[in-house]
């Protein structure tokens, strides 16, 4: 009998037909033998609506208050799932974040998990009762409800899954699976069956949408394997697990996209020490938060630096340079918010000389220019122009051979 947390998103609980399909599943689940833990995101778009109704009624918001108002959809989902399941004739019952035992930090609308204290599901799957919890979720060290996010469903799941041991987290999407790119943007992508969690962090950071960054960093860091499903179609999608050194890795396994950054430029920086801790203490203590980071050659004692930054940070950030100006001496601050970040990603590339030659080639072929790069031993991420990387998917999906 193996345990098995099963995730299911807001796309996958968005109505009453949903639910009792997630309901049917999770019952078949539990009459194969398995012990079931079920998360469930809020239906649909119903925190954007609530978030929306927050907005006409006032325009301060206490993070508190909202933390408060978001928790209502979990809490609607994780109760009509379990009267579903009663229909079916699985036991269930249905737990907030807090009555999980799930513990965060005090950082309204962005908490950490501290701790998880499962003891209540871990009493209710030895009474052969189906725990459906809230996710999103928990009670922070002060008592007070938290939130954990855009995507912290993802994050509650495989916080449970470590805790109680689980043998697989299973996040059902409205995707069958991780594709080699966005299937929307490069028609030929193909569903990938394994990928590593590296690579998959990669992935996540990049722009690939499928699994929260900090949900994969928490299953890599517990040891928890991860399988993206379908809940329209059921059918087996993607396991992210562990890198063995028996797996054969492709050289390059995916190409991402991101279009939700912008640039800055600080132009005629004097290339003295500390001139760059400056501009980026000042920026962390906007909480900005800085990505790619390039510094040109020196000439004539000063240099030009330029980084990416969240597209929604780029008025902060160039306020915070312009800030200071006098203090750095330097001649000017652009910005750019039209640009766009796409990236190789694959753990074959540690062992396989040639990938960045490809990519430089395969863009130059098709006409796009790279205006910054950054690289880790399995990425390779350019800067170009918004407009063209569409384009520049296809092309690097192509020369990689990456299709279908």
């Amino acid at each position: 009998m193996a345990l098995i947390v099963q995730k299911f998103g807001g796309t996958s609980v968005s109505d009453a037909e949903r639910i009792r399909a997630v309901a049917d599943h999770v019952a078949r689940t539990r009459r194969q033998g398995n012990d079931v833990v079920a998360v469930v995101s809020a239906m649909g778009n119903s925190t954007d609506d609530l978030l929306r109704l927050a907005g006409e009624v006032s325009s301060t918001a206490p993070p508190r208050e909202i933390d408060m108002l978001l928790t209502a959809g979990e809490r609607i989902s994780m109760s009509l799932l379990c009267m579903a399941l009663a229909d079916v004739g699985i036991q269930a019952a249905s737990f907030t974040g807090s009555q999980a035992g799930i513990i965060t930090d005090t950082a309204h609308t962005r908490a950490k998990i501290l701790d998880v204290r499962p003891d209540r599901l871990r009493a209710a799957i030895d009474a052969g009762i189906v725990p459906v919890v809230a996710g999103f979720q928990g009670v922070s060290t002060e008592k007070d409800i938290t939130t954990l996010g855009r995507g912290g469903s993802d994050v509650t799941a495989v916080a449970l899954a470590a805790a109680l041991g689980a043998d697989v987290c299973e996040i059902y999407t409205d995707v069958t699976g991780v594709f080699s790119a966005d299937p929307r943007v490069v028609p030929s992508a193909r569903r990938l069956s394994r990928i590593s969690f590296e690579e998959m962090l990669e992935m996540a950071a990049t722009g690939g949408r499928v699994l929260m960054l900090r949900s994969v960093e928490f299953a890599r860091n517990h040891h928890v394997p991860l399988h993206v499903r379908s809940s329209f179609t059921w059918e087996p999608g993607t396991w992210v697990v562990e890198e063995e050194d028996s797996m054969e890795h492709a050289i390059v396994s995916a190409v991402t996209h991101d279009t939700s950054e912008a640039k800055v430029t600080v132009l005629g920086v004097p290339d003295q020490p500390g001139i760059a801790a400056k501009l980026f203490r000042a920026l962390a203590d906007r909480s900005v938060n800085v990505d790619m980071i390039v510094q040109n050659t020196s000439e004539h004692g000063t240099t030009d630096i330029s980084f990416t930054v969240p597209r929604v940070d780029l008025a902060t950030a160039v306020e915070v340079a312009e800030s200071l100006r006098d203090d750095m001496k330097f001649t000017e601050v652009t910005s750019d918010a039209s640009i766009a970040r796409v990236s190789v990603i694959g753990a074959g590339m540690k062992s396989h000389p040639g990938v960045t030659a490809t990519v430089f080639e395969t863009l130059a072929n098709e006409g796009i220019n790279i205006e910054m790069i950054s690289t880790s031993s399995i990425r390779i991420s350019c800067v170009v122009d918004e407009s063209q990387v569409e384009d520049a998917m296809r092309a690097l999906h192509e020369a990689f051979e990456l299709g279908g």
